[in-house]
């Protein structure tokens, strides 16, 4: 149809919108163009990394990251982040479910895989045109094969191992040649140097820093001269605290036949003072262990700095619980104490994050995947009992954020002499207790006993302290729907 042959009311109202966009200003034509570009989203995890083990952190001078340094140099480090359960397989299921344990139902190691009724946020990103990849160690139910909500997949079974290991890429299972880390590092880059038109989420779970502790071979001799520090609370004597933690000291720890054999012994009420050894091969294993991952994450920057994406790009970098490196005389994790239950996070996203800065609100591994959707643009499933972090990377005024949370962990077949715990962490205090067990409850006051040295749950003094933590705790358990009375994990067998 030509001009003249338009109707004069088709005419006028034509010519109408021709001017009235002709009128519209130039950013705001700009805007209507081009609309907002949806982020990838990277999410790398570790094993067993305290959240102190990062080089500029300066617990440990020797320890240089060059890489994990960068991202809280260009990012944001989240000064207080938590896990709701110090234990791998259901922190794992956390990450991924935005859900406490009680409701995924992963509450073991190698036991299960979250509840299906639960959407993960990688099925939810699908959903939002998003392309998904898990590469590395799952580690909830004992196979490998791939799980819902990623088009693509490789890992293997159970905790892997370093050296050659039997990966299940999509479906098949083949035996790989090299480290673990460098070679989920290579499939990695491989998904990343994909030319695509969606964007994308990739997970990178590595096998590293978990025992046995075992470097790259071009790792094994690093830091020859290193000696680590005493920690403060390694003499802790455990006068005033539960008796079953001062029968696992006394008796050589927490598994079965350790608890069958001493479980009729008397339990001392003091625990004697020992030597400290800053040389322990073990320890020193653990940071050489880390330096690969490293390594990893100075790769995956490389790759997405040449593809030109690495600004288009949140990179979030955590540990899935802590680790005790002879605080309180103690290795491995599981308990609520400080060096357990906190975790190191970094997060990159300079469209939204200045560089430097410190994130002190409470994050917990729940609010991964609330997050990550919100910064797709997509709804969280009403399912995630976490919350988006996207509010706090900007400085902005938010909603009121939390100022506590609540802490679970439930006994294991492997190692029955740790008890059901639920606790909760405020921003100065801790309160713990041991529900299946005859046992006193341990009350702590951060700010004056950052060490958790002196239990106050028995002091007169701090009645009102802990009838006040007592009752946050009965409102959480509420809020966060815990099947009180119902039996999760194996019973009491003490």
């Amino acid at each position: 149809m030509t001009e003249r042959q338009l109707t004069r009311r088709e005419f006028i109202t034509r010519a109408a919108a021709v001017g009235a966009a002709a009128a519209m200003p130039w950013w705001s034509k700009s805007l209507e163009a081009a609309p907002a570009k949806r982020p990838n989203l990277i999410f790398i995890l570790t094993d067993d990394q305290r959240y102190d083990a990062m080089g500029f952190m300066g617990h440990t001078p020797f320890l240089k990251t060059p890489n994990m340094d960068r991202l809280a140099r260009e990012g944001a480090t989240l000064t207080n982040a938590f896990v709701t359960t110090a234990l791998c397989s259901p922190s794992r299921a956390c990450f991924v479910t935005g859900t406490y344990a009680h409701r995924h139902g992963v509450v073991n190691n190698e036991a299960t895989d979250p509840d299906p009724s639960l959407e993960n946020f990688p099925q939810a990103l699908q959903k939002a045109g998003y392309e998904t990849a898990y590469i590395g160690k799952w580690h909830m139910e004992k196979k490998s094969d791939p799980r819902p909500g990623f088009d693509y997949w490789l890992s293997f079974l159970g905790q892997g191992v370093y050296e050659n290991p039997t990966f299940n890429e999509n479906g098949r299972e083949f035996e790989a040649e090299g480290y673990m880390t460098d070679l989920l590092t290579d499939y990695a880059v491989k998904f990343l140097e994909k030319d695509r038109e969606k964007p994308f989420c990739m997970i990178l779970a590595h096998k590293a820093v978990h025992g046995p502790f075992t470097p790259a071979e071009r790792h094994k001799n690093a830091f020859p001269d290193a000696v680590l520090p005493e920690p403060a609370s390694f003499k802790d004597d455990y006068k005033g605290k539960p008796e079953w933690q001062r029968r696992m000291i006394a008796y050589g720890g927490g598994s079965k036949a350790k608890l069958l054999e001493n479980k009729d012994k008397p339990v001392p009420e003091t625990i004697p003072p020992v030597e400290w050894n800053g040389k322990e091969p073990g320890r020193l294993n653990y940071y050489r262990t880390l330096l690969a991952v490293d390594d990893s994450i100075g790769t995956v920057l490389d790759t997405l700095e040449k593809k030109g994406i690495l600004d288009d790009t949140v990179i979030a970098f955590a540990g899935d619980n802590g680790y005790f490196m002879g605080e309180h005389r103690r290795g491995d994790k599981r308990l609520a104490y400080e060096e357990s239950i906190r975790i190191p996070w970094l997060i990159r996203y300079p469209k939204m994050i200045k560089p430097g800065t410190k994130i002190e609100e409470m994050t917990l591994n729940i609010d991964l995947g609330p997050t990550f959707l919100d910064l797709a643009g997509a709804k969280a499933p009403k399912s995630m009992q976490g919350r988006s972090m996207k509010p706090l990377f900007g400085g902005q005024k938010h909603a009121p954020w939390r100022k506590s949370f609540f802490y679970e962990y439930f006994r294991e077949d492997q190692y029955p002499a740790f008890p059901l715990m639920l606790g909760i962490r405020t921003e100065n205090m801790k309160y713990v207790t041991y529900p299946d067990i005859k046992d006193i409850d341990e009350l702590y006051d951060l700010d004056k006993d950052p060490f958790e040295m002196h239990n106050l749950a028995q002091d007169p003094a701090h009645a009102a302290d802990l009838k006040r933590l007592k009752a946050q705790f009965e409102r959480l358990k509420r809020e966060t729907a815990y099947p009180e009375g119902k039996q999760i994990g194996i019973p009491p067998v003490y």
